[in-house]
C-alpha cells in the first residue's frame, strides 16, 4: 500500500531502495521559496543504523507491514539465543548479529518483541527499560564525590555502564536500554 509523507507519524515502517525503516522522528518543513519538504530521521530495522534523509512533500513510498510477535527468551546456546513463541511454543533460535545491542539486555524468561517482515527476522524489541544486577564494579572512594562522579559497572549481561559512586556490586539498577544509561537503582 502506497502511502506520502502526509500520513508519516513516529514508529510507521516504510519501505525505500535501501531497505525497511522505522521513522523515529520527521518535521514537515515550508520554506518562503520552493516547494515543501519533510525531513526526516530512519531506522534501518536489518542494520539499526539511522539515518537522515529528506523527502518532497507528497512523495509516495510503499508502507511496510512489520509483524511484532510476543517471545520469551529462554537461554543461550553457544553463539545462538533461544526464544519461544508465546502462542505456539516454537522456537527459535537467531544470533548475535540478528539480535545486535538488544543481546546486551535478554535476561533468562524475559518477553520481548520480534520483528518480521516478509517471514525474515529483523530482531527483536526490548523494553525501554530493564533491571539488571551488578557482578562487578570498583568501591566508590570516600569524598569523591564532588563532581557527582561515575565509575564503569559490568553488568551479568556482560554490558559495561557507566553508574554513580554510590553503586556496590550485586545491587540491581534499571537501564535504558536506548542508550547503555543507567537511570536508578531498582526497588
Amino acid at each position: 500500500m502506497a502511502i506520502s509523507t502526509a500520513d508519516f507519524k513516529n514508529g510507521l515502517t516504510i519501505e525505500i531502495g535501501e531497505g525497511v525503516f522505522q521513522i523515529i522522528g520527521f518535521q514537515h518543513v515550508k520554506p518562503g521559496k520552493g516547494g515543501a519538504f519533510v525531513r526526516s530521521r530512519l531506522r534501518n530495522l536489518e542494520t539499526g543504523n539511522t539515518l537522515e534523509k529528506t523527502f518532497r512533500a507528497g512523495e509516495k513510498m510503499e508502507r511496510a507491514h512489520v509483524e511484532r510477535g510476543e517471545v520469551e527468551y529462554l537461554y543461550r546456546e553457544g553463539e545462538g539465543y533461544v526464544f519461544m513463541d508465546m502462542s505456539s511454543y516454537e522456537q527459535t533460535t537467531l544470533s548475535k548479529d540478528e539480535l545486535g545491542d538488544a543481546a546486551n539486555y535478554l535476561k533468562d524468561n524475559m518477553p520481548v518483541q520480534v520483528i518480521t517482515y516478509k517471514g525474515k527476522v529483523f530482531g527483536v524489541e526490548v523494553p525501554a527499560a530493564v533491571e539488571l544486577q551488578v557482578v562487578h564494579t570498583e568501591p566508590g572512594l570516600k569524598g569523591d564525590t564532588a563532581q557527582g562522579g561515575t565509575k564503569p559497572a559490568t553488568l551479568e549481561t556482560g554490558l559495561i555502564v557507566q553508574v554513580p559512586l554510590f553503586i556496590e556490586q550485586d545491587e540491581v539498577i534499571k537501564v535504558d536500554t536506548r542508550n547503555a544509561q543507567y537511570l536508578e537503582r531498582a526497588k
